[in-house]
């Protein structure tokens, strides 16, 4: 039986915010998504942390049914801004964070912005650990703006095949619907960041307990970063998902819940 519950909006941090809710019950765990990445194209992810958790799927600004446009700022900061107000407009406290790539710096940021917020734990898959004076994100932008430009004018999923060659049918499909949504200057900022902004700095000034998932295909975090963010926060835990990509659920699903574990549910 399916966990999802509804979808809503909702006014937080002077924007509209859509969400999809799933399970109902339990510890609160907003999930902030990657990049490209619309709230529903993380339903089958929460489907079954549903059955735990009583989860919120949140589209970043720029991204699927929420506010979008030429006058929004789509820096980290205001991103990362989105979340607490989010979770504030919403009266969720406390609540968990779990945020994939884009979303996991996003959390980071939220919970040194906003060490008032009731955050308990923070799940951080695969986040890019780009940043000034570092080695560049791996993805390419034109793999982004390419698949953006080209949804723009209607695709399938076997058109989608190009950008997604792994997938189910039913995941391009869903992409592919979605696709259009995702804001092409929202993204290029979101990418521009990934190189810009300085995400280490916050790990040292982060109180919550937060696990690193790593994927061992996706060549986002090397043994050599995994080191220098136990060393930037001591105590972090650092599960691998060796046989996944950057997407872990997507390459394997299994394993990303083997990975994640009871960490949420530990004191």
């Amino acid at each position: 039986m399916s966990t999802y519950l509804y979808g809503g909006q909702v006014n937080a941090n002077g924007i509209r915010q859509h969400y999809l809710r799933y399970g109902g019950r339990g510890p609160v765990l907003l999930l902030i998504p990657g990049i490209t990445s619309p709230a529903i194209t993380w339903g089958f992810v929460a489907e079954r942390l549903g059955e735990r958790y009583d989860v919120y799927v949140l589209d970043a600004r720029g991204r699927g049914l929420s506010s979008t446009g030429p006058q929004l700022d789509y820096g980290t900061d205001a991103c990362a801004d989105d979340i607490p107000a989010f979770a504030a407009a919403l009266g969720l406290s406390p609540y968990h964070l779990l945020g994939h790539s884009m979303g996991a710096r996003f959390a980071v940021r939220a919970a040194t912005r906003h060490p008032e917020a009731p955050i308990g734990k923070l799940v951080l898959v695969d986040p890019p650990v780009s940043g000034p004076g570092r080695r560049e994100y791996p993805g390419k932008l034109p793999w982004y703006m390419d698949s953006i430009a080209e949804s723009l004018n209607g695709m399938d999923a076997e058109a989608m095949r190009q950008y997604c060659a792994t997938w189910t049918l039913e995941q391009r499909q869903l992409r592919a619907e979605w696709l259009p949504t995702c804001y092409a200057p929202a993204i290029r900022k979101a990418y521009d960041d990934f190189h810009e902004v300085d995400i280490h700095q916050d790990f040292p000034r982060l109180p919550q307990p937060a696990l690193l998932m790593v994927a061992g295909k996706g060549g986002v975090i090397g043994a050599e970063d995994e080191a220098e963010l136990a060393a930037l926060k001591p105590g972090i835990d650092i599960r691998r998902v060796a046989a996944a990509g950057h997407m872990i659920p997507w390459d394997d699903f299994d394993g990303f819940f083997t990975a994640l574990g009871d960490f949420l549910d530990t004191p």
